[in-house]
């Protein structure tokens, strides 16, 4: 359960206001329970240890000031684009609204049992964010003109060679995230958008 100490937090939507209340709702049983999707990295070195999974998102970055990636991507074994840009962002439902928004993706509902796939950057103004299924297997190829490049599975980072084999699939277990029963995601984005709101008409 997110309690939100900081300012947009959309996984945090209970405030500092309401911990008695979300305290209550625990020992009474009367919060909502949902399942979230995670996204696993499978490559052909360990990474990440025992938790070679993430909530939010995969990235791929170039490193500090390095020139942009050549990231050639495949769904399934077939060849879907090369991208040229500074990183690539797969990303769950769940972090639809974190950088992968931010980088210009869509906002997925938690239950749509997608991954979205965000260009960081992209060279080419054609480059938009993809939506897949997220029974897919997607994989990487990675062009670079310096020797290593980042990964990221979350929060966390690895500096890698760019020759290293990359792919992600979902994870075979869930995450269960608890709300009040008060909110939902709809509720969510429009109180943390201010969607609805016209600040010219107060």
């Amino acid at each position: 359960m997110g309690i939100n100490f900081g300012r947009l937090g959309f996984l945090s939507s209970i405030g500092q206001d309401n911990l008695k209340y979300a305290i209550k709702a625990l020992v009474s049983r009367t919060y909502v329970s949902e399942a979230r999707t995670l996204i696993h990295l499978d490559a052909d070195l360990p990474l990440f240890g025992d938790v070679p999974f993430g909530l939010n998102e995969f990235a791929i970055h170039k490193r500090d000031i390095a020139s942009m990636l050549k990231i050639h991507t495949y769904i399934n074994g077939e060849f879907l684009n090369t991208y040229w840009a500074d990183g690539l962002i797969v990303s769950t439902p769940t972090g639809s609204t974190g950088y992968s928004l931010s980088c210009g993706g869509p906002i997925v509902f938690p239950d749509s049992q997608n991954f979205i796939i965000t260009p960081v950057a992209p060279h080419h103004l054609n480059m938009r964010s993809l939506v897949v299924n997220d029974n897919s297997i997607i994989s990487f190829e990675i062009e670079s003109r310096t020797d290593d490049i980042i990964c990221a599975l979350d929060s966390r980072k690895e500096i890698v060679s760019k020759n290293i084999s990359l792919a992600v699939r979902k994870e075979k277990f869930n995450i269960n995230l608890l709300r009040l029963s008060e909110t939902n995601f709809l509720h969510t984005i429009q109180t943390k958008l201010i969607w609805g709101l016209d600040r010219r008409n107060p």
